[in-house]
């Protein structure tokens, strides 16, 4: 089964995060989509080397983006209600229009699984 894909103008573009002892990095790009009479905002998580990926990118760019979605169950003791997060986790984009690169088809050393495995051991609510 083929990997769904998001097309959009970059909307936000934030700056790298850095979680837990092992130096789990995230970094959100916003995609905007307009739809008639109402403007989708759609974050998509970059996640380990993929983070350096975007520094290609600007606001204003249209991009595709193929994606993972990603859940996660969070509870921080057995007497707190869970919480569960979903995620779009960018597993390779290329520009339609705009910035200097045309094409990232995938993000080398980047396994979206591995990630996940990493970040659930740290104590971070997504």
């Amino acid at each position: 089964m083929k990997d769904p894909t998001v097309r959009g103008v970059v909307h936000l573009i934030e700056e790298t995060k850095t979680f837990g002892q092992k130096g789990f990095r995230k970094r959100l790009v916003v995609l905007e989509q307009s739809k008639g009479t109402f403007t989708n905002y759609i974050p998509v998580d970059f996640l380990k080397d993929a983070c350096d990926e975007v520094d290609g990118l600007s606001v204003g760019d249209e991009i595709e983006v193929t994606y993972r979605l990603g859940g996660r169950r969070w509870q921080r003791d057995e007497a707190s209600e869970a919480k569960y997060f979903l995620s779009a986790e960018a597993l390779s984009f290329r520009q339609l229009a705009g910035g200097k690169s045309p094409d990232h088809g995938g993000f080398s050393g980047v396994d979206p699984n591995d990630a996940l495995a990493e970040a659930a051991q740290d104590d971070v609510p997504f």
